[in-house]
């Protein structure tokens, strides 16, 4: 039996209008050449070794009538072949090889062709136009058939021993792109395959190099231009009087070109060029300054380089200065380092007043927690303990010159940059390195600032800081003068009255030990000594005249000599016979 699903797939022509085929082609897929009807059927090539999945096909023989001469020549296997068939052979493709052709088998007694069974034929017999129209193939389903055993099926066998393929098995050299598509497929956009990483990699680096010489010529380009002065602006104010007050700042070590942009930013200048030009190569200090907006270039050089007429938040800070105002003998009242603070920001820009003033900064001083206050470590526990004292942060300001105390700051934020920038100064001076004088970092900033308050030649400082840990060795109060003037209303170096009686904790003459903090800012010489002493068994010094000289002695009645000096010189009254 023939199942349908086995059967070979044919082209349904009855979709199609007979009247445009040709005539010629009907015929010839309909007709036989002598005139017979009969159905040709496509024939299934079985592949060597494999059961035919039907079963043995009759092979229906059609009569030829032979040619005049033999077309293969002399070759008697070819001329047996032929007269056993009773039909010449078709003659072999031109440069193919002659397969031998298996013996015909007539088909069983009593078998009627049925017209819708395959017929099997050789390669070479027929060559389906229709098939070959067709661009697609549908392989057929395996289904389970009977083995036949080569003798059965003597068609079978001899197409395996001829190695003859099925006719849906696709030859090697069969083209497997795909068929080019036609009419509305063909419009639609054909998509090109991933890209591979060397390709992807190909463009990347094509990416950078073209964004390179890119970024190459366009600076070439701006640097040219700019050389050749086509980016210059020499624009320029002509009122001197200006539009109104601006405080500016600028950075410490900047060029007169960051000058001049940063005016340009603020409006004081109409452009960079301009002030450069005017200012003509002058070297000028980083910091604030009050200035006037839309003021011409040259106006802007000349304010920023007359002193400190036109300065803010900058003020300088001599070594052993107090953070109070001291009043001396003579009637002259030398400012503190909270006076100095309240000149340097207290400034007035167009009708109102910014900055700090003493009372503020002594509240701050006084309240804030050390570490509001940037107190370092190593004095922070003396300047818990003062909480509500202002001069609890005594000496933690060091000397020198502060440019940039910003005006607009708070008290506390202005004393915090201060004494944090200041225990820079001290570690950086070598306070928390060790040293032979044996004692803490905060007693020898306490030390180094009676130092500093004591004498004027800084070449006596060592031997001063010899004395003060000669006496504390020993345990002898210091009575030094320095430090009953520390809280004295009127600072006298003859010290008599109420600052010697004066019951503190500042004041040597009563306390034993160091006072309870730094008497003044002290700098790197009385740092430096303290913590290099110069060796020696003195316990005295005094200073006997105005040029500051000093004489240190061993013993008390020594001393008593050496003071003897100091009055007949009239620097010293109180004691003198």
């Amino acid at each position: 039996m023939t199942d349908e699903r086995h059967r070979p797939r044919r082209h349904d022509l009855s979709d199609q209008p007979t009247e445009q085929l040709e005539l010629d082609r009907l015929r010839y897929f309909t007709q036989p050449t002598d005139g017979k009807p009969t159905t040709r059927h496509r024939r299934r090539r079985a592949v060597t070794g494999e059961p035919s999945p039907t079963g043995p096909q009759p092979v229906v023989e059609q009569s030829a009538t032979p040619p005049s001469r033999d077309p293969y020549g002399t070759d008697p296997h070819r001329a047996d072949a032929a007269a056993g068939t009773g039909r010449w052979p078709a003659p072999p493709a031109q440069g193919r090889p002659i397969r031998p052709q298996p013996e015909p088998v007539a088909p069983p007694a009593g078998h009627i062709h049925d017209s819708d069974e395959a017929i099997r034929i050789r390669a070479g017999e027929f060559d389906d136009p229709m098939r070959r129209a067709v661009p697609h193939r549908v392989p057929p389903r395996s289904v389970a058939a009977t083995p036949t055993s080569p003798a059965a099926d003597p068609v079978v066998a001899g197409d395996r021993a001829e190695g003859v393929l099925d006719l849906w098995d696709e030859p090697d050299d069969v083209d497997h792109r795909e068929p080019r598509r036609t009419g509305r497929s063909a419009k639609g956009p054909r998509r090109s395959g991933p890209a591979t990483p060397g390709r992807l990699r190909k463009r990347v680096v094509l990416a950078i190099v073209l964004t390179c010489m890119l970024i190459l010529v366009v600076g070439v380009g701006f640097v040219g231009l700019r050389a050749f002065g086509a980016f210059e602006n020499t624009k320029d104010y002509t009122n001197t009087a200006g539009t109104a007050d601006v405080v500016v700042d600028i950075p410490q070590n900047s060029t007169l070109m960051d000058f001049g942009q940063i005016l340009q930013d603020n409006d004081v200048v109409a452009s960079v060029q301009a002030f450069i030009d005017a200012a003509d190569g002058q070297p000028m200090s980083g910091g604030f300054y009050k200035m006037r907006t839309q003021i011409p270039a040259a106006t802007a050089v000349e304010m920023m380089t007359d002193g400190n007429a036109h300065r803010v938040g900058r003020m300088v800070v001599p070594e052993g200065l107090q953070l109070d105002n001291k009043e001396g003998v003579d009637g002259k009242i030398t400012p503190g380092i909270f006076q100095m603070i309240e000149n340097a920001t207290a400034v007035t820009v167009n009708g109102q007043r910014i900055g700090t003033d003493v009372a503020a900064l002594e509240t701050a001083a006084a309240e804030d927690t050390p570490e509001q206050l940037g107190v370092p470590d190593w004095a922070r526990p003396t300047v818990q303990d003062l909480t509500g004292d202002h001069r609890r942060i005594e000496g933690l300001i060091a000397p020198g010159t502060w440019e940039t105390i910003d005006p607009e700051h708070t008290p506390t934020q202005i004393l915090r940059e201060l004494i944090t920038a200041s225990a820079a100064r001290f570690e950086q001076w070598g306070l928390l390195e060790p040293h032979d004088s044996g004692l803490t970092p905060y007693e020898t900033l306490v030390t180094a600032s009676i130092v500093e308050r004591e004498v004027t030649n800084p070449d006596d400082y060592a031997k001063v800081a010899r004395v003060i840990l000669n006496r504390l060795d020993k345990g002898q109060r210091l009575e030094m003068d320095s430090t009953a003037n520390y809280t004295a209303a009127v600072t006298n170096i003859d010290v008599y009255g109420e600052a010697y009686r004066a019951d503190n904790e500042w004041n040597t003459y009563r306390i034993e030990g160091l006072p309870a903090t730094p008497i003044g800012a002290v700098g790197e010489r009385a740092l430096t000594a303290v913590e290099y002493p110069t060796p020696g068994d003195w316990l005295y010094f005094v200073t006997i005249d105005q040029d500051g000289t000093t004489l240190f002695a061993d013993t008390f009645a020594q001393h008593q000599r050496n003071r003897d000096r100091a009055c007949d010189n009239e620097l010293l009254t109180t004691g003198c016979s």
